[in-house]
């Protein structure tokens, strides 16, 4: 059995007026993301965090923001590739995810389960797999000015 571990860390700026994507829904709240995709940066965390396990660079090689092909583009789209490029290229499958949101707002414990679900179906393995948590920086630096959020992932993967 081959087991790998993929860690990523990505931010994104906030700002008033868009849409604030997380874990693959939409949140009501005044600001979001500012991305050339959805923004969704727990996505994006993720999908790194499976590159990195299985070798194969990150998300900017394989969706470049230069591309008018993934202007736009909904984050759950980039995350169903990315672990059908794992399955097939590297033929690993997740074993589980960990992940943290650093956000000041909005309060995302009552969407968890919605999120949970939502990755559990794009990447199709067990809700039991997916963990996410937040936490607040105390007022500190970008994400406690609400300049900004940011999101740690840890991903396993296994070949047997």
């Amino acid at each position: 059995m081959k087991i790998k571990v993929g860690f990523s860390y990505d931010v994104h700026q906030l700002a008033p007026g868009r849409e604030f994507w997380l874990g693959g829904i939409k949140i009501d709240h005044d600001k979001g993301p500012v991305a050339n995709s959805d923004g969704d940066v727990l996505i994006h965390a993720l999908c790194d965090a499976i590159l990195g396990a299985a070798n194969m660079r990150d998300i900017g090689y394989h969706f470049p923001e230069t591309s008018a092909e993934f202007k736009g583009i909904d984050s759950k789209i980039m995350l169903q590739r990315t672990v059908d490029m794992v399955r097939k290229q590297k033929r690993f499958q997740i074993s589980n995810i960990d992940t943290t949101v650093c956000l000041e707002k909005p309060k995302i414990k009552d969407y968890i389960p919605k999120m949970q679900a939502v990755l559990s179906e794009v990447m199709q393995i067990d809700l039991e797999d997916i963990s996410i948590k937040a936490t607040t920086t105390e007022k500190l630096g970008f994400v406690g000015e609400e300049k900004g959020l940011a999101v740690y992932a840890t991903v396993l993967l296994i070949r047997e």
